[in-house]
């Protein structure tokens, strides 16, 4: 006779026995569904990459077109890099606290000398108009300041420049001081274009933030009057630029290091 504790016994090993059972059933059934969900996304992923690969998935506009085959184009028509290989030599490490006293003649003129890996490209330097920062220069190039730096990015969209002068090649290097604004109303910028041939302080948006970094336009490129002009590129120094700039930059996005290799081997500035 069973007892009335082994038939309480009894009913739940039989109720373990049912749970135990749904839930191994369960879990078959959600493998069979997974199994079948993953085989279905398999031909959708490979339905989609044939139609991608064989140019039928296009959007419905030009844009939409331009912007799903231009980074496959990017990445199989890169131009060479047209520039040599770099001087022996390593950037330099020095900073300063202040900007250096104010020590050239502003009516002298000033040529500041850049020997790149892609050519040499020559600045008539605006010692009148932008005094500080032609000083600047003249100081920094006759430390070695510039020597091996890596111009580090180059913009192809929108505004059209290729900018130098930081010991990082980072972006946010400077030589440990600031300098003010100069020369904003110059007669060539006219309508907040800033010119091919223009050679610009960078800054970091807000006023008297320049230090070192500056900007060459190869051609025109539209910008608020920020930005200290204090030089204009020889005709064959805007060869060399444009060889630079047709080379294009790295990102794909207009916006990025560029792609040929472009060192300052040396910074001179002369006074004549």
């Amino acid at each position: 006779m069973v007892t009335q504790e082994q038939r309480k016994r009894q009913l739940a090993r039989e109720k373990f026995l049912r749970q135990q059972q749904r839930r191994t059933e369960a879990r078959r059934k959600a493998r069979v569904r997974n199994s079948v969900i993953a085989s279905v996304l398999g031909v959708i992923l490979v339905g989609s990459l044939a139609l991608y690969t064989s140019g039928v998935m296009k959007g419905d506009d030009k844009a939409g077109a331009s912007a799903q085959t231009t980074p496959s184009a990017a990445a199989t028509s890169k131009a060479p890099d047209p520039c040599e290989k770099p001087a022996a030599g390593k950037v330099g490490t020095q900073s300063w606290k202040k900007e250096p006293a104010l020590s050239i003649d502003k009516s002298a003129k000033y040529t500041l000398d850049l020997a790149t890996t892609c050519g040499k490209i020559d600045i008539a330097l605006k010692a009148l108009a932008a005094p500080h920062t032609v000083n600047s220069f003249d100081f920094l190039a006759n430390k070695g300041f510039f020597d091996h730096t890596k111009c580090h990015r180059l913009t192809t969209n929108g505004i059209y420049v290729l900018q130098c002068g930081d010991p990082t090649g980072s972006g946010s290097g400077g030589p440990g001081y600031t300098i003010p604004d100069e020369n904003l109303k110059d007669k060539s910028l006219k309508s907040n274009v800033y010119p091919a041939g223009t050679v610009a302080m960078a800054n970091t948006g807000q006023a008297h933030t320049g230090g070192s970094q500056f900007f060459l336009v190869y051609q025109d490129s539209q910008l608020p009057p920020s930005y200290t002009p204090f030089g204009t590129i020889s005709e064959s120094g805007m060869k060399v630029l444009k060889k630079i700039a047709a080379a294009g930059e790295s990102t794909g996005a207009g916006d990025g290091a560029p792609n040929a290799t472009v060192v300052i081997n040396k910074a001179t500035v002369t006074k004549s």
